[in-house]
């Protein structure tokens, strides 16, 4: 921002956003670690996740800031601001909840904000790096994101589905009342009308 002398509301909208995000990845970090970011690395591998996905990521604020892109309207940075913090707390919270769980026992969790989605942490980071994306009206932050989604996260999630199958018949029933991202309709309705009766 200094160096492009660009203090305006979207590149404050999205430096708040975008900084706020770290610190409170590294606020759950410490509070909740994940074991999976205690494996050790390769430097090349740590290389490759910042060509292919980290790095990418800034192409975003570089094109905002810097003026490549056009000025994003008011409205929608307010509506980015928003989506993003509804996916920094589903990510949180889901990422919190598995940990605690699984302190406790073991197995295939579906209560809490797994009961009717199956990674509920995904779609958090899918909507917060969404709404930064949103807020840069440019393609090219979208063709980042289509490509980290499509060949990090869509893998890493059939990855643990495929995992989670070695659950047998509860995995089965899970399976068919929850969704990959989204609730299915039918296990919407069918929530609502218990809690009706």
């Amino acid at each position: 921002m200094y160096r492009y002398d660009n203090f305006s509301a979207s590149a404050c909208f999205y430096t708040a956003a975008h900084g706020s995000y770290g610190l409170i990845w590294l606020l759950k970090h410490f509070i909740v670690p994940d074991p999976k970011w205690n494996t050790k690395t390769t430097i090349l591998g740590q290389v490759m996740s910042f060509l292919l996905v980290l790095g990418p990521y800034w192409l975003a604020p570089y094109l905002l800031i810097s003026r490549t892109a056009p000025e994003p309207s008011l409205p929608v940075c307010c509506a980015s601001m928003i989506v993003y913090v509804i996916g920094v707390v589903l990510m949180s919270v889901a990422d919190c909840y598995k940990a605690v769980t699984l302190q406790h026992r073991r197995g295939l969790i579906t209560t809490g904000p797994f009961a009717l989605v199956r990674h509920p942490n995904y779609l958090g980071e899918m909507l917060l790096y969404g709404a930064f994306a949103a807020m840069v009206p440019h393609w090219i932050p979208k063709a980042v994101l289509a490509v980290v989604w499509l060949q990090a996260f869509l893998p890493n999630m059939l990855l643990k589905e495929a995992s989670m199958s070695r659950y047998g018949k509860e995995w089965d029933d899970y399976y068919q009342c929850s969704g990959l991202l989204l609730p299915p309709l039918t296990a919407l309705f069918a929530r609502s009308s218990a809690k009706a009766s």
